[in-house]
């Protein structure tokens, strides 16, 4: 080997003039491939590999903090097959939860013109109040069958 390219070697690389450009087109490749949460997912994989504090990957990938701590968590673990798949966002369960059956089978019975109406007969069938907007969520999702 030549020894001139052995002493390059051996030197640190310079670091890359600015970090989040090379980063934001190695997502944007990745999304070619990829969901836009799992190509930031990858990334931020590699830089928590390499040792990058959880802030600085969360402003680099736009990942939460939270999202961040998560993945690593999962590292430490060792589930990553949890890391590439998409979990439920673990929001707050629907007023309706259980009661779905039983408003479908209202709504098959009578014929209720509006949201509003909706929303009316679940309030006094059972005593549920819900907004406009969630009666909505709940007529798509009972349409769609889950």
């Amino acid at each position: 080997m030549n020894e001139t390219h052995t002493k390059t070697r051996g030197r640190p690389a310079k670091p890359v003039q600015n970090p989040d450009i090379v980063l934001k087109a190695v997502i944007q490749f990745l999304q070619l491939f990829l969901s836009e949460m799992l190509a930031k997912r990858i990334v931020s994989i590699v830089l928590i590999a390499i040792g990058i504090q959880s802030t600085h990957i969360a402003e680099m990938t736009g990942l939460s903090k939270r999202s961040i701590c998560t993945l690593k968590e999962d590292i430490q673990k060792g589930a990553l097959d949890s890391i590439f798949v998409k979990g439920h966002g673990g929001g707050r369960t629907g007023k309706a939860k259980g009661f779905e059956d039983e408003i479908a089978e209202e709504l098959e019975k009578n014929n209720y013109q509006t949201r509003q109406q909706v929303a009316d007969m679940i309030q006094e069938k059972f005593g549920i109040t819900m907004s406009v907007s969630a009666v909505g969520k709940l007529l798509k999702k009972t349409a769609s069958g889950g």
